[in-house]
Order: structure tokens, then sequence, then C-alpha cells
């Protein structure tokens, strides 16, 4: 099922980047139809059993991506998983068996240059059903996505803020703002989700909340400190990411609603305040 080759140090120098980017770009696109498609093609055979066991070796080509991968697609489906929304049209179990589809694809698609061709086809063999061409298109942020990258950027920065000036200023304005009118944006954020349901966006949401804590949390780039969780750095990173997602949304709301949500955070970055919609 294997064939071992030298070892890959980085995504970037993976011989097979094209499918690995082109799966992975695709996850925030699935749709509905697409889960029962894959769920349909799914099968655990002994075939496919073996060839995924050797895909996830400890050392098969950036493994710790892949599982970081798996973690990725748990949160981005967690609502579909846990099946008690309304506005869900595929059964969890049907959607539980569609990312055995989804993870299996990422395995296969990492571990291509360790597997043997039939291996590496069994394991993309449900996805390709699905989507027989890699295409990499940008998740829809909407209308506003130059605004929503912008804000998400930010983010980053603020997790070095243990050795920069500005970034410490601005988390300490944050912490301030985030205190303030906390019930009546939670209302708002609601809302915002909700129009997210209505755009097909809920997913992207999922994916906007997720980029932005990582990126929150990545450690000090001079001191290798990385957040505490403490419950004034979840208040500011709500904050932030309450924004992020009423800028996703904000075709689909109202400007008070879109406003409340990101005035506290907008209003202190002067580079996004000049922004046009």
């Amino acid at each position: 099922m294997t064939r071992r080759t030298a070892h890959i140090d980085g995504l970037a120098a993976h011989p097979n980047l094209g499918e690995i980017v082109g799966v992975l770009a695709q996850l925030a696109h699935i749709q509905d139809a697409d889960l029962v498609g894959l769920a349909r093609s799914w099968d655990d055979s002994h075939v496919v059993r073996s060839a995924r066991a050797a895909a996830l070796m400890p050392d098969s080509p950036l493994v710790l991506e892949v599982l970081a991968a798996f973690e990725g697609v748990g949160a981005l489906f967690a609502d579909d998983l846990r099946g008690e929304a309304t506005y869900l049209t595929v059964p969890s179990d049907q959607v539980r068996t569609a990312l055995c589809a989804v993870r299996d694809a990422i395995a296969g698609a990492y571990a291509q240059p360790v597997l043997h061709r039939s291996a590496h086809a069994a394991l993309l063999a449900p996805w390709r059903s699905v989507y027989p061409t890699s295409t990499v298109v940008e998740p829809d942020l909407g209308p506003q996505a130059a605004r929503v990258k912008a804000l998400l950027a930010l983010l980053p920065l603020l997790s070095g803020r243990c050795h920069d000036g500005d970034a410490t200023e601005l988390y300490d304005a944050l912490s301030v703002r985030a205190l303030v009118d906390e019930s009546d944006r939670a209302a708002a954020t609601q809302q915002a989700f909700d129009a997210a349901v209505l755009t097909s966006r809920r997913r992207v949401w999922a994916l906007v909340r997720r980029t932005g804590t990582e990126a929150f949390a990545r450690p000090c780039t001079q001191c290798h400190r990385g957040s505490s969780g403490d419950a004034d750095q979840r208040r500011v990173l709500t904050l932030c990411l309450d924004a992020a997602c009423a800028l996703l949304v904000a075709d689909a709301l109202s400007e008070r609603t879109t406003e409340l949500l990101t005035e506290p955070v907008v209003s202190l970055i002067p580079r996004q305040r000049g922004q046009s919609s």
C-alpha cells in the first residue's frame, strides 16, 4: 500500500500540492447535495481501510497537518453533525458518512507520494465522484470581502501584543469596548447568523471564526507565548469575530445591526475606517 519517499518539509514543497489545495479549497463550497453524493459513494472496504492506515502512518507526509485539517472539517460542519437546527436538510448520520469521504480525500491527497496508485485512487474515489476536477475558488466572503480579510489580518498582530506597543494599545481598547452592549451584540450576532443561513454562507461563517481563532491563538514570534484563553481574551476575540461575520453578511443585515457589531472594532482600526463596501 505504501512506497516511502524523501521527507517533505512543508506544504509548499509537496509534490501533490495542486490536489491538496483543490480539496481544501472546496471544503467551504460543499453543498447539501454534495454531502448526499459523498455519503452515497463512500464505502469503508478493506482496500479503503488499508489505504487510510497507510496514509496516516506517523512518517507520512505532513501527517500533523492532515490531522489538523480533520479537526477543521469537524468545526466547519459542527451544526450539520449535531443535527438539531431547523435549517438543516441532510440527516446527521448521512453527514457523518460524507465527512468520512472528505477526510479520506484529504488523507489521500497529502499521502499521495507514499501511496501506491490504487490506494490513492481508493481514498479519492468518493470525492472525485462528486468533484471530478480540482478548482481553487475563494470562499464567498460577501460584497465586503476585502474588509473581512483586513479584519482577520488584525488578529495575528494582536497575538504579538506582548512585544508590540501599538498592538497592546489596540488590544486594551478592544477589551474596554468588549464590555459595552454585550447583550445587544449577542442578539445582533444571532441575526447575523440567521442572515448567513439565508445567504448560504453559514459554513463560510464557521470558516471565518475558525480562521480568526487560530490566528489570535498563534504564539508570539519573539517569546513564543500563546494565548491563555482567559475571559478577557475570549471577549476580545468574540468582539472581533462578530465584526468579521457581520461584514460577511452585511448585504443581508440592516445598517443598524451591522454598525452595532462592527463599529466597536472598525472605529479602532484606521485602515478599516476609510474603506468602502
